[in-house]
C-alpha cells in the first residue's frame, strides 16, 4: 500500500505545476542520444503525448546531423565542417532536406502518433513558418591575416518566424514537429542551427519554458559541479572565464536571446535521462541548468 500512497504523492507534487503550466506553450529542442536509443525515443514520445493531454502546448524542433551525415556517407558525398557548421552546397543540401524534413521528421511524428498523440510534421517552408537569410560567417585570412567572410554554402540563420501555422495546430489539439530548414526570399532552401531555431521560435510564441534536450547534465561550474541556476546577465562573465565554453556557448546564446525575447524561462538538460522533460517541469527541484532573468522570475 506504501508504494501506492508514494505514486499518489509524486502526482500531488506536479499538481501546482500543471496548474501553473496549463496552456501555456513549451518549445523543447529535441536531438542527442535521446533521438537515437529506442528506450529514449519511446519516452519522449509518451512524455509529449502527456503533456498535451493535461493541457500544455509542446512544439518539438528538432535536430539530426548525425542522421544527416550517415546519409552522406552512404551516398559518397563527402562531409566538411567549418566552425562547427556543415558546408552545404547544392547536393548536401538535398540531402539534408530529405533526411530532416523526410525521414528524421516523419520518424518523430510516427513515434508520437503510434503512442496515442496527434502530431503533424513540418519545415520551415511550410506556411512561410521559418523565413531565412544565407547565414554570413567571419573569419580570418591565413595569408593575409585580415578578416573575411567564409562561405559554406546554404547555411541560413533566422530571419523571422511566423508562428500562425504552429496556433493554427495547437488549437487543433496538434503537436507540431518541426525540421530547422528555412526557405528565403527567393524561396532558396537553407540549413539552419535546430537550437537557434527553437529559440527563435519559442520566442515568437512567447513561451513559457525553452528546452533544450542534450547529451550532458547542463552547464557545469569549473569545479564540474552542475549549475542549476544562471542569470542571463551572469552568461558574458561565465563566457568570458571560461565555465561556458565550446559548444555551450551558442546554446546559453541561443536561451538568453529566447529570454530577452520574451520567454520566461529555459533550461539544458540531460535528454539521456529518462523522462527528463517531465521532470524538469513538474516536479520541484527540475533537472538540469535553468537559465532566465531570475529578479523576475515567475516560477
Amino acid at each position: 500500500m506504501q508504494h501506492l500512497i508514494e505514486k499518489a504523492n509524486i502526482l500531488m507534487e506536479a499538481l501546482p505545476w500543471i496548474r501553473q503550466f496549463y496552456g501555456k506553450t513549451i518549445v523543447i529542442k529535441y536531438g542527442g542520444n535521446a533521438m537515437v536509443e529506442e528506450r529514449l525515443k519511446e519516452g519522449f514520445a509518451r512524455d509529449i503525448i502527456l503533456m498535451k493531454y493535461i493541457g500544455l502546448n509542446p512544439v518539438v524542433v528538432h535536430g539530426g546531423g548525425p542522421q544527416i551525415g550517415q546519409v552522406l556517407k552512404a551516398m559518397g558525398i563527402e562531409s566538411n565542417f567549418v566552425q562547427g557548421m556543415r558546408v552545404t552546397d547544392a547536393a548536401t543540401m538535398d540531402v539534408v532536406e530529405m533526411v530532416l524534413g523526410g525521414k528524421v521528421n516523419k520518424e518523430i511524428v510516427g513515434n508520437i502518433n503510434r503512442h496515442g498523440g496527434r502530431a503533424v510534421g513540418l519545415s520551415g517552408k511550410d506556411g512561410g513558418l521559418i523565413q531565412a537569410r544565407k547565414m554570413e560567417m567571419k573569419g580570418i585570412n591565413p595569408d593575409s591575416l585580415t578578416p573575411e567572410i567564409i562561405d559554406i554554402g546554404m547555411v541560413g540563420e533566422v530571419d523571422k518566424i511566423n508562428p500562425t501555422v504552429i496556433t493554427t495546430l495547437d488549437q487543433q489539439s496538434f503537436i507540431p514537429v518541426i525540421a530547422p530548414i528555412g526557405v528565403g526570399i527567393n524561396g532558396e532552401t537553407y540549413n539552419i542551427n535546430a537550437d537557434l531555431v527553437a529559440g527563435r521560435i519559442a520566442g515568437a510564441l512567447q513561451a513559457e519554458k525553452l528546452i533544450l534536450l542534450t547529451d550532458v547534465e547542463g552547464v557545469l561550474d569549473q569545479q564540474g559541479e552542475l549549475l542549476r541556476t544562471i542569470d542571463v546577465k551572469q552568461v558574458p562573465e561565465l563566457i568570458e572565464d571560461g565555465t561556458i565554453a565550446g559548444g555551450m556557448i551558442p546554446k546559453l546564446t541561443c536561451c538568453v536571446d529566447a529570454v530577452n525575447e520574451g520567454v520566461s524561462k529555459t533550461h539544458i538538460i540531460d535528454g539521456r535521462m529518462e523522462h527528463a522533460c517531465l521532470l524538469e517541469i513538474f516536479t520541484d527541484q527540475g533537472v538540469g541548468t535553468a537559465i532566465a532573468n531570475f529578479r523576475h522570475d515567475q516560477g
